[in-house]
């Protein structure tokens, strides 16, 4: 591993409360490594009967997700996301868990968002099919052993105790 700033190779020293973390000699600094964050999106209708699931462009049927710009809060990204993937505005939102997610070694923030009636306007390059399924649809065709899956499941226990 290199540092950001100056491109020396760093080396490992023991800091306190942490442990041994990847240090910069030449800056002076520990250089903690830095984690992608996303957004993973159970979108609802205003009913919040359905979900709206898509087959992305790598063949599997996924929430919506995106990642979080520099600068950008994970609810602005929502917001950024469910316009860009879908053209629908989001009404509103509530958090629900986090989970790391392996493959691509980002810290996923799950959330239930409502979003406004109106026509699918999917981005083609990201998605082949979208679609509004029943819980049990929703839960039947999402790709299995996902984190999707895994946040699927958490919207669907939460808007069955109670609606947003």
């Amino acid at each position: 591993m290199h540092c950001e700033d100056c491109g020396n190779k760093l080396i490992l020293k023991f800091c306190e409360n942490e442990g041994l973390v990847p240090y910069c000699e030449n800056c002076g600094k520990f250089v903690f490594p830095p984690f992608k964050t996303a957004v993973s999106m159970a979108v609802v209708n205003r009913k919040q009967d359905k979900f709206l699931i898509a087959r992305h462009t790598n063949g599997e049927y996924l929430l919506l997700a995106g990642y979080v710009k520099k600068g950008e809060s994970a609810e602005k990204t929502i917001v950024r996301e469910i316009k860009e993937e879908t053209g629908l505005n989001a009404v509103k939102y509530k958090y629900m868990s986090s989970r790391y997610h392996e493959p691509r070694n980002v810290l996923m923030l799950g959330f239930i968002v409502v979003v406004s009636d109106g026509e699918i306007k999917p981005n083609t390059d990201e998605i082949e099919e979208i679609g509004w399924y029943s819980y049990d649809e929703a839960l039947e065709r999402i790709s299995h052993d996902s984190t999707a899956e895994y946040f699927l499941k958490s919207a669907v226990a939460e808007l069955k105790r109670s609606k947003l």
